[in-house]
């Protein structure tokens, strides 16, 4: 048996290609009663009949069917292959629908399975423009709309190639956008949330949904009912979560309802003033390895309710951190256990609570949390061991300090410490308690143990803690105190000449021997009178100078100047005195210049020559230092200006100050999009004045030079040019710049004025009456639409915009010229080109 020349299937959605017999293919040799096998998995053999049904073999290809005769007494078996060429089928493709958020959508779903045969696999997908595009496609990349796409099969054999267009359609996913939460407090200001939009706390969401009240506060009363009332609420329903679904419908109905849940939720706020934090328990260091520590939290003024919290503290020190634990608050007490692991080494350590939170709260309430802490002390034993001790050098009878340094054997705190004194002056056993900070320490040798000149040795032989009296320790640490004399001035003098009032005057110190560095302090009496000056004077030769201040000398007349303390600097000891003193004359300065604010316009360029009073004698600043006179030339500006008097004898009087006004309006200042109006209102100068900050003063003209006064009521005019300046009732001026200012009528939203109407028809007969096509409203609720006007033929009779509105009945385009348009039914489209809207069509009727 043989069988060498395929055969070909091609019609395969032919219902005879269902029921292929293959046995007649094998030739007139066949001998009946083999078995049949399926060489390639076809999947369409029916291997006891020897039936062929090429509709259930999936892909197009070559297929091998063998056909086996088994032999008898003793022959061979025999066997024959029939080759069988499968033609492509491609189905029948119609359409489907896909969502725009179906990011796998099958294009196979456009065949109709169920009155057609399934198409064949293997094949390709084709675009419109002919490109191989995936089985699978992402709708939202495809973008809304109808689409065309192509199933093609190769051809085979004698087979043609085969091909099935459908279409799928992509209809919009609702998108009920992200939702936001809203946690507040219970003491949050709640009349800000009186009506609250929940569409706020949506963001990329489809208009036109609906909002649900999952809580049942009723605060969804209606199907567009989209304000909540936060402070009705909290007032009737207290602290809680409160859910509002958002819910969008599809456009169609291969989309699903999709939501979005916006929560509401009121926490409660608790306050822990007066709570306390007591940490058990200061040690000493040899306790270190063997102490257990615990903090007890106990509420304040305020009832805390029991139940679990989450309390964060942390700790200071090397080993401390910040740590967050979860307790139980118990009729007002929380516990919690500390690990030692925190205290192991000497020194002080501060264990503060920095927020306690209720469990499962969402931080709408920062809680009332003051300063709840706690110190840990663990104690050194007292060294003083390679401290420093350094003694402040002092003066006869005058008190010491002495500072302890490198004390670092010490922890910080107080400590008492035991002392004796040898040398130029002796005492023994002297006590002071002195306040270690980061080493260092100071106590007071008192005066009466500095009542001689020389050195004394200060020595430590006994330091405790105070905190601790148990932890005290022996010490040796000395230092040497130089105690200086006083100094010696027998012949001191001071000498201060007369002179005008509002001169310096200078005070002349002789006498003062060798020193070279010198405080003196000094009082006033007589006219001026005034309390203890100190000034610090270098020494030449024994005389220095200074000059008194002329705040202490307020008043003409006699006055007397008493040295009455002298400090030597060098050595920082003083003396007081009683006999030196001097008498000096202060002359009397002009009264003060009368003078009253004055106002001016900046146009007139006023110069200090205008200002009054003038003359010679008078002197105008700018300044209240009263550094350069102003020249008469000198430009006026809005600031305070100070003239003063000069006498013949050289005297100047204290200065009057003015306030100066030199009027200067600014330009007005447009709102943003101020220029920006909709023709619909009918706005006026009025309208524009308000939106500038200055609407109540600002007037208009059509042109910057000789231009018209415009009155409020005058109209707005699309695309004109206003200019506007600012005019003060007062000062009678306008400013010297200006506001430009174009005007646009076309921002109107649709939905704030009604619908623009469409006539259905017109009749261009020339009677004044309905002659054109005129969409009334349109060119300012859409600026930048086009009109089309087709007749029955889909010829353009018409375009028409913004600048050409009205159709005439004639046609104004294509090769027609200007030919009159027959009466009849024609047919417009408007492209609106805004807002993505979508172009709308209609009819209308011309009838002449």
């Amino acid at each position: 048996m043989d069988s060498s020349t395929p055969f070909e299937v091609c019609d395969i959605s032919n219902v005879n290609s269902q029921a292929i017999d293959l046995f007649p293919l094998l030739g007139v040799t066949a001998v009946a009663g083999g078995t049949w096998s399926d060489d390639d998995n076809s999947g369409g053999l029916n291997e006891i009949t020897g039936v062929l049904n090429a509709q259930v073999i999936p892909v197009s290809g070559t297929y091998h069917y063998t056909y086996t005769v088994t032999g008898v007494n003793g022959c061979a078996d025999h066997s024959a292959t029939v080759e069988v060429i499968i033609g492509g089928y491609a189905g029948v493709a119609e359409k489907a629908s896909a969502c725009s958020d179906d990011r796998s959508f099958n294009l196979f779903q456009i065949f109709n399975a169920t009155t057609y045969l399934r198409p064949q696999s293997g094949g390709k997908w084709y675009n419109d423009k002919g490109i191989p595009v995936k089985s699978v496609i992402d709708a939202e990349i495809l973008g809304l709309g109808n689409h065309q796409f192509t199933y093609s099969i190769p051809a085979i054999g004698s087979c043609p190639e085969v091909s099935s267009t459908g279409f799928v359609t992509v209809f919009k996913s609702p998108e009920p956008g992200k939702p936001s939460q809203l946690i507040v407090c219970e003491d949050s200001d709640f009349s800000i949330y009186s009506n609250l939009d929940l569409n706020d706390y949506l963001e990329g969401e489809d208009s036109g949904g609906t909002w649900t009240d999952n809580s049942g506060t009723g605060q969804i009363n209606f199907i567009k009912d989209h304000n909540i009332d936060v402070q009705y609420i909290f007032n009737n329903y207290g602290i809680g979560t409160y859910n509002f679904t958002y819910t969008v419908l599809p456009t169609s109905p291969v989309c699903t309802i999709e939501t979005a849940v916006v929560k509401i939720k009121i926490e409660k706020k608790y306050d822990f003033t007066g709570a306390t934090l007591e940490v058990r328990k200061d040690i000493c260091e040899s306790d270190i390895q063997t102490a257990t520590y615990s903090a007890l939290l106990t509420q304040g003024i305020h009832n805390i309710p029991n139940g679990q919290y989450f309390v964060t503290y942390n700790v200071s020190g090397p080993n401390g951190e910040t740590k967050i634990i979860q307790s139980t608050f118990n009729n007002g007490v929380l516990s919690f256990p500390l690990s030692k692991n925190y205290f192991q080494q000497s020194g002080n350590f501060t264990i503060r609570v920095t927020k306690i939170e209720a469990f499962g709260s969402e931080s709408g309430c920062v809680n009332i949390i003051n300063d709840i802490s706690d110190i840990l002390h663990v104690y050194k034993i007292p060294v003083l061991t390679g401290a420093v001790l350094t003694l402040e050098t002092t003066c006869q009878n005058k008190s010491s300090q002495g500072i302890i340094s490198n004390a670092f054997g010490l922890d910080d705190g107080f400590y008492t410490i035991r002392y004796n004194v040898s040398g130029s002056n002796m005492a023994t056993a002297q006590t002071a308690t002195i306040n270690v900070l980061g080493g260092n320490a100071t106590f007071t040798i008192p005066s009466n143990l500095n009542s001689n000149s020389g050195n004394s040795i200060i020595t430590i032989t006994n330091i405790t803690n105070v905190a601790t009296p148990y932890c005290t320790n022996a010490a040796n640490l000395s230092g040497n105190l130089i105690i200086n004399k006083l100094p010696e001035v027998p012949n001191l003098k001071v000498q201060v000449l007369d002179d005008c009032f509002d001169k310096p005057f200078t005070a002349s110190v002789t006498g003062l021997g060798i020193l070279t560095n010198v405080t003196i302090s000094y009082v006033l009496s007589g006219s001026n009178v005034s309390v203890v000056q100190t000034v610090t004077l270098a020494v030449v030769n024994g005389k220095s100078d200074f000059v008194i201040p002329a705040v202490l000398l307020p008043n003409t007349g006699s006055t007397a100047i008493s040295i009455i303390n002298l400090v030597n600097n060098d050595t920082t000891c003083d003396i007081n005195l009683t006999t030196v003193s001097d008498v000096f004359a202060i002359n009397p300065i002009p009264a003060v210049p009368v003078s009253v604010n004055q106002s001016f316009c900046k146009t007139n360029a006023v110069t200090i020559a205008n200002l009054v009073p003038n003359g010679v004698q008078y002197k105008w600043y700018n300044s209240a230092a009263l550094t350069t006179p102003l020249t008469n030339n000198y430009v006026l500006k809005s600031e305070n200006y100070w003239v003063t008097e000069t006498s013949a004898a050289g005297c100047t009087s204290a200065a009057t100050m003015i306030t100066v006004t030199v009027s200067n309006l600014p330009a007005p200042v447009l709102d943003t999009d101020g220029q920006n109006f909709c023709g619909l209102e009918n706005p006026t100068i009025s309208d524009l004045s308000n939106k500038t900050n200055a609407s109540s003063t600002i007037v208009w003209y059509d042109a910057i030079n000789n231009g018209n006064l415009l009155v409020s009521a005058t109209p707005l005019t699309d695309n004109t040019i206003y200019y506007g300046f600012d005019f003060s009732p007062v000062t009678d001026c306008l400013s010297e710049d200006y506001l430009e200012v174009k005007v646009s009528l076309s921002h109107c939203e649709e939905t704030e004025y009604e619908t623009f109407f469409i006539p259905d028809g017109f009749s261009p007969n020339g009677d004044n009456v309905n002659d054109t096509f005129k969409i009334l409203k349109i060119d300012f609720l859409y600026p930048n639409y086009t009109l089309e006007i087709y007749n029955r033929y889909g010829n353009v009779m018409f375009k028409g915009n913004k600048n050409k509105l009205d159709w005439d009945g004639k046609n104004s385009e294509g090769s027609m010229g200007d030919r009159i348009a027959p009466n009849g039914v024609y047919f417009y489209v408007i492209h609106f080109n805004k807002d993505n809207k979508p172009p709308q069509q209609g009819r209308l009727y011309l009838n002449r």
